[in-house]
């Protein structure tokens, strides 16, 4: 049976402790439960709020024999730790919809997530990346390109109130897109749950003070060793002492200028080679971020050319994510980084027909019909 992929194979919270974190979470959400008026949630939202109730867990025993509980992860606390209280059952509603959905392959008009691409380009070449790959790379491929500020509000207008979990982050490095800092400026306030993920290696005091100024709750950066010869053979054109010094400054003008943020940093890494080792990127890292992670490898470099493989399990992304290339050009993943299974185009169409659109629900009947082998490059892949 071929390795299944997983969201998260490492990861470490630097900030408290969890069972101390969980108690206290805990203990606010029986209050605010008791305390807080529902009226403000639609009939759908009051039956998630009585869903989490039922379904929240701390053990991940608890999903043995399949049954499926709402569990409160390192990584969710910390984020509820940046929540204000009026709107903590608002967060959990969406937070249920992005864990759980996928899991009982529920839908309902918006996705859970949406990653937003703000450039398809990239200043890297790392190993285990699609961009080594020579006919997606080039300007001439047509696949290369930076969103436009117009496209990015039109989106932002259609999305707000509607999905609370978003990324600007896809295929290239947003820092390279040119309007990037005015797109961070449009989300202030707009949105519970965004994160920008960054090789850091561009950003500058413009950049930073746009990312902390501006509506970003999660800063991802992209980095998978301890070691400066480590990192640039993984990281192929990337530096890991300009990486540092950029965290450095990132740091510094967070701590003099924006002693308030809530900001969460955290360096997630792709767990390649024998070589890397968590306990090295914890003490490495650990002084300069909140988190760390890694993430198992898959092989996102060849999507197209890998052999097909024996998975039947639908693939949960299909009930969770939806991704906005930076033409408007509409994909249910990025494994398929040159859009063989595209669903359409934005604005051309909304992002509500979009993600419930026939071509897209057929893909997930495929997929729960246990034919993901009929589709490509989903035939090959590993995320479930």
């Amino acid at each position: 049976m071929k390795k299944i992929y997983k969201k998260h194979n490492s990861f470490i919270s630097l900030k408290g402790k969890y069972s101390e974190d969980y108690k206290d979470f805990l203990k606010k959400f029986n209050i605010i439960l008791k305390t807080s008026s529902l009226d403000k949630f639609d009939s759908n939202e009051k039956k998630i709020i009585t869903n989490i109730k039922n379904d929240i867990s701390i053990d991940e025993k608890d999903n043995k024999d399949g049954l499926i509980k709402f569990q409160i992860k390192q990584n969710v606390i910390d984020e509820i730790k940046t929540i204000e209280d009026k709107d903590l059952l608002k967060y959990l509603i969406h937070r249920y919809r992005y864990e759980i959905f996928p899991q009982k392959k529920i839908l309902d008009d918006y996705p859970p997530y949406l990653q937003i691409e703000p450039s398809s380009v990239c200043n890297y070449r790392c190993v285990f990346c699609f961009m080594t790959d020579n006919s997606f790379n080039k300007k001439s491929s047509g696949h290369m390109g930076h969103m436009k500020l117009e496209l990015f509000k039109e989106i932002i207008d259609q999305i707000e109130g509607k999905i609370e979990f978003l990324s600007l982050a896809s295929r290239g490095e947003p820092m390279i897109c040119p309007q990037i800092s005015e797109m961070l400026n449009y989300t202030v306030g707009k949105f519970l749950n965004l994160k920008i993920n960054t090789n850091a290696s561009l950003l500058n005091e413009k950049k930073i003070h746009a990312i902390l100024a501006g509506g970003v709750k999660t800063l991802v950066i992209s980095a998978d060793a301890a070691d400066k010869n480590l990192y640039k053979k993984f990281r192929v054109n990337g530096e890991l002492e300009k990486v540092v010094r950029n965290l450095e400054l990132f740091n510094n003008i967070k701590q003099n200028k924006y002693s308030k943020s809530k900001i969460i940093t955290r360096v997630s890494g792709v767990k390649f080679s024998e070589d890397q080792k968590f306990d090295d990127m914890k003490k490495f890292w650990g002084g300069l971020v909140d988190q760390v992670a890694f993430v198992d490898y898959n092989p996102w470099e060849n999507s197209y050319e890998k052999e097909k493989n024996d998975i039947i399990k639908p693939c949960s992304d299909l009930w969770r994510r939806m991704f906005i290339w930076w033409d408007g050009t509409t994909n249910p993943c990025d494994v398929d980084y040159k859009s063989k299974l595209s669903v359409g185009k934005f604005p051309d169409i909304s992002i509500n027909d979009l993600w419930n659109s026939n071509i897209y629900n057929n893909y997930r009947n495929f997929h729960l019909n246990k034919k993901r082998s009929t589709l490509s490059p989903c035939s090959s892949c590993s995320v479930v």
